[in-house]
């Protein structure tokens, strides 16, 4: 296998560590995340800017036809910023929604915006009791007329609170687990009987819990075939999770060094904490950690490019392997830092929040535990 990234690859990385290098310091980031979108429209217009917007689209679509590896080397990167702006559930999730199931209508409506950064859209694919689930909808859909009647409701659904442009799971046909009867409907987040209540994550960032009253969308904002959206829902969820994973492995990167670097000048007893032998085999626990964990990160993209069973495993594996590595990593940080470690003013807390998170999206070590098991 080869592990060197290619040219476009490499100027990729240097562009996103550069800009969070310039443009996401701690302080800007505090800044940010108080922002009424809880994220800044500045930094979304830079994105769409230097083209990351485009990445993971097809060239057909417009887009630069960028592959799993691609958006694990964005993700890492970003991953080092804990960059706040909706990527995620805007371009990946969404985007790639609409990519996959849109027609010609619907994707020369929707995807333009989304490149240029002029629409956001979310994707509301969790519910209440799901349990990481993506077949489990109780949101109905109904037929009425020419259109569809939506009642329902909706939880944790990521830049909820500011999407102008709804992705709604619902079932149309089916029991509440079967994978068959899940249709996807684009509804408008400003539409009539769509009720958002919004919050911070504790991670930093935003969501919103989304109730739907008797809300009626006409025939053409039905995205892909009747009861059949489930395929391509579990695909865009799965690339999801491999960014996400991707940003985790940023994110444990930045705690492992920054820890060995504070170990480097915190003294007691008239030396560096780190020439303790108790203290350096704890770094190099949390070095290896991190190691495996990159490692099976460049497993699971390089699998997912290829396709097949055998990527859905990797990647379970790999969210295993994130979920524990990034709890140890975390604590350690925290614990080595000391009375540090715990304050709202100091980077570290802020970076294991957001490990914390990721280890509970798109399903935790447990869940991913029994998924690899049953693909195995």
């Amino acid at each position: 296998m080869d592990f060197n990234l290619s040219e476009d690859q490499t100027l990729l990385k240097d562009s996103v560590l550069r800009f969070v290098a310039d443009r996401y310091s701690f302080d800007d980031r505090r800044r940010y995340v108080t922002l009424p979108q809880g994220f800044d429209a500045a930094n979304w217009a830079t994105f769409a800017e230097l083209g990351w917007l485009m990445l993971p689209f097809a060239e057909a679509d417009g887009g630069l036809g960028g592959t799993p590896i691609d958006l694990m080397v964005l993700f890492e990167a970003l991953g080092r910023g804990l960059v706040v702006e909706p990527y995620l559930p805007s371009i990946l999730l969404s985007g790639g929604l609409i990519a996959g199931l849109g027609n010609g209508a619907q994707k020369e409506r929707y995807l333009p915006g989304l490149m240029e950064g002029r629409l956001l859209a979310a994707t509301a694919c969790m519910e209440a009791g799901a349990r990481f689930n993506l077949a489990d909808v109780t949101c109905t859909a109904r037929p009425d007329g020419g259109g569809w009647v939506l009642d329902g409701a909706k939880s944790l659904v990521l830049n909820g609170d500011s999407a102008s442009l709804l992705l709604i799971p619902a079932r149309t046909g089916g029991d509440r687990r079967d994978s068959d009867g899940i249709s996807l409907f684009l509804v408008d987040g400003a539409a009539a009987g769509v009720t958002r209540r919004a919050y911070p994550t504790l991670d930093g960032g935003r969501a919103a819990d989304i109730t739907l009253s008797c809300v009626r969308v006409g025939a053409d904002e039905v995205l892909g075939p009747i009861g059949g959206a489930y395929p391509a829902l579990s695909a865009a969820v799965e690339r999801a999770t491999l960014a996400l994973c991707a940003e985790a492995v940023g994110a444990m990167d930045v705690l492992l060094w920054s820890t060995v670097d504070y170990a480097r000048t915190r003294e007691q007893f008239d030396q560096p904490i780190g020439k303790f032998q108790v203290i350096q085999h704890r770094l190099v626990d949390l070095y290896i950690e991190y190691e495996q964990s990159r490692s099976l990160l460049l497993l699971a993209a390089m699998r997912l490019t290829e396709g097949g069973v055998a990527g859905s495993k990797a990647l379970s594996a790999l969210k295993v392997q994130v979920g524990k590595a990034g709890r140890f990593i975390g604590q350690q940080a925290v614990q080595l830092h000391g009375g540090m470690g715990m304050t709202d003013e100091l980077n570290i807390g802020h970076y294991f929040k957001r490990l914390t998170a990721i280890d509970a999206l798109f399903g935790n070590v447990d869940h991913h535990l029994k998924r690899f098991a049953s693909l195995a």
